[in-house]
């Protein structure tokens, strides 16, 4: 099934908007990095948003003169469904607490991650960020929200013929991986509970996938596992 074009009009706006939050984001992030940290001498932290940033620009680049109808489905924040709005209010601190724990331990010195472990951290999540790219090229529908367009369809290949979720299991090692990206062994804490908060994410997903989506029902007969092949 073929997009509908984006406009030029809203292809200009797109592109406004996407270049303003990725400024901002960029911003964002490297303040809750080096913000705590109290020092921009923080080699991690530099590595780590080269690793992030450079290749997220790459694809924004890439889909918005392929496919920009991908990234303007994904400009839309704004759950519908009230039992993710209330799993995404108790999971921004976990999200939140990954990325400004690593500048504290580098300020007090709590944590002595290797270089080596630090660098093969940053392989890891540069793994994930494409993997996570992959997916993105499978599905046109995949969206920042819970929702079905009435143009959707059931994606059965590439990695959705391993896992149902390929998406979060794309995301669940980037962000386990960001802690000793950023040299930090305590921001694993706070990590280690985003696995968690995805499941809860996955459970109610797949109700509204059952419920509005034609096919996901047979779907799950076929891919048996969410998240982990030969696990759940």
């Amino acid at each position: 099934m073929t997009d509908d074009p984006v406009p030029k009009a809203d292809l200009s706006r797109l592109r406004r908007t996407l270049a303003a939050r990725f400024g901002l984001g960029s911003l964002l992030l490297a303040t809750m990095l080096f913000l705590p940290a109290g020092t921009l001498r923080f080699w991690q932290a530099w590595v780590f948003l080269a690793i992030l940033l450079l290749p997220m620009l790459l694809t924004v680049l890439h889909f918005l003169r392929r496919s920009p109808e991908v990234l303007q489905r994904r400009m839309n924040w704004k759950e519908k469904e009230p039992a993710q709005k209330s799993i995404l209010f108790w999971a921004y601190p976990f999200f939140l607490a990954v990325f400004l724990l690593p500048g504290l331990d580098r300020r007090f010195g709590w944590s002595a991650v290797p270089a080596w472990l630090v660098l093969a951290a940053d392989a890891f999540v540069l793994a994930s960020y494409l993997g996570f790219v992959r997916v993105m090229r499978e599905n046109r529908f995949l969206s920042r929200t819970i929702e079905v367009d009435r143009r959707q369809e059931v994606v059965r290949t590439g990695p959705y013929a391993i896992v149902r979720h390929p998406m979060y299991a794309a995301i669940v090692p980037l962000y386990l991986a960001s802690p000793l990206a950023l040299g930090s062994y305590w921001a694993l804490v706070p990590a280690a509970a985003i696995p968690v908060v995805l499941v809860a994410r996955i459970r109610n997903e797949e109700q509204v996938l059952c419920r509005e989506l034609p096919g996901y029902d047979e779907y799950r007969q076929q891919v048996r596992f969410r998240l982990i092949p030969g696990v759940w």
